[in-house]
């Protein structure tokens, strides 16, 4: 494994136990001048990530409306921002390992800390991801984290027990299960490569080594593409949003498949019979932000929300609806009894210990990645 994905792990890892152990405090301040303008904010974040109670509540108190486009794919936001230069946008949610892909695009603005009285309650390992990978032409973080969580194995536990009761990224793939899966092409695929390397079909460390070189990369990715394309006819579906997972599992007779957390986790909680668990291969995790477009018109506004829903309270509120984790100091503290149940037996053991951040992407490697993963789509 590289360095690079190491050093990741430690800080996720860390950042994760900290918020765990500690709350820190601080006030939830709205600035006079976003009280007194009101108006609104324009967000493109990724589905109940800020939930509807909370938008009421947040403007109950500022009068600021808040106009919600929930956000499906890190392409999509890229693909939008790109085609509007962010117009129409003041807050996004791009994942952290897209730093390569944001760059030179020059569609976002630099925080002004000063401006987030409570930015001490921010998770500072995951806070520093924004300082130093996210800290473009050396103006300053383009890039808070907000909402982090993993994706791993989802099943419907009326239906499907994992061979062992330990699940697999195998598990997708196993032949019992055809026809019964769901996957998430391009994180599917890398999920597949993970259980290779366990079966002696890739070299252990070959998925990681991939993000390299175009040159390392496509031989180990048209070895995964061949894998999968031979055994596409275990996918039931191609998940791409929240809703699609849901009703994968719910409505379209899917029995296991790779997914996030937070869909699965939610749909526990209110009593649904699925479940979800880090595999023996280690969950993939992220840590999603929020971000302010470079064209933003609502500055204020944004600042004024982002404040409201870094407070640990509110976090937690926020945590009851997605099912994900926060990055917020305590906000655990602030969740029903579901969530903590959900998250124990979501990463029993030393599951923590051996979850596989998401290395940075260059722009290449998001190419190569897109070819090979149209192959398997349209094999």
């Amino acid at each position: 494994m590289s360095k690079i994905v190491d050093t990741t792990r430690r800080s996720v890892v860390k950042g994760t136990a900290v918020a765990g152990a500690a709350a820190a405090v601080g006030p939830w301040v709205v600035s006079p001048k976003a009280l007194s303008s009101s108006g609104e904010v324009n967000c493109t974040i990724w589905t109940d990530y800020i939930p509807a109670n909370v938008i009421e509540d947040f403007t109950a108190s500022t009068g600021i409306k808040v106009n919600y486009k929930e956000l499906g794919s890190n392409e999509e936001l890229i693909n939008q921002m790109k085609a509007t230069k962010g117009a129409g946008v003041d807050l996004c949610s791009p994942t952290n390992n897209r730093s390569g892909q944001w760059v030179d695009l020059e569609l976002l603005q630099p925080f002004d800390y000063s401006r987030i009285a409570n930015l001490n309650n921010i998770n500072p390992a995951m806070l520093k991801v924004g300082d130093t990978e996210w800290n473009f032409g050396g103006k300053g973080s383009h890039w808070l984290p907000f909402v982090w969580g993993t994706e791993a194995i989802g099943w419907r536990t009326d239906l499907y027990t994992p061979p062992g009761g330990v699940p697999s990224y195998g598990n997708v793939w196993d032949p019992e299960n055809e026809g019964k899966t769901m996957i998430r092409p391009h994180s599917g695929m890398l999920g597949a490569g993970l259980y290779m390397e366990t079966i002696g079909e890739l070299e252990p460390g070959d998925v990681w080594k991939a993000y390299s070189s175009e040159e390392a990369m496509r031989p180990i990715w048209q070895k995964i593409t061949d894998f999968c394309i031979a055994r596409k006819s275990q996918i039931k579906l191609f998940w791409n949003d929240t809703d699609s997972q849901k009703n994968g599992l719910l409505n379209d007779g899917v029995v296991v498949g790779q997914t996030w957390d937070g869909p699965v986790l939610a749909m526990k909680s209110q009593g649904e019979p699925v479940t979800y668990q880090a595999p023996k291969e280690g969950a993939m995790a992220w840590v999603d932000s929020l971000a302010m477009s470079a064209a933003a018109e609502n500055v204020d506004q944004a600042y004024a929300l982002m404040d409201y829903v870094f407070n640990p309270e509110v976090a937690g509120k926020s945590i009851d609806v997605h099912g994900y984790n926060s990055a917020v100091l305590g906000a655990d503290g602030h969740t029903g009894p579901a969530y903590k149940k959900n998250f124990a037996e979501a990463y029993p053991g030393d599951a923590l210990a051996k979850l596989n951040p998401w290395p940075a992407e260059a722009q290449w490697y998001a190419d190569v990645r897109t070819e090979y993963r149209n192959k398997f789509v349209n094999a």
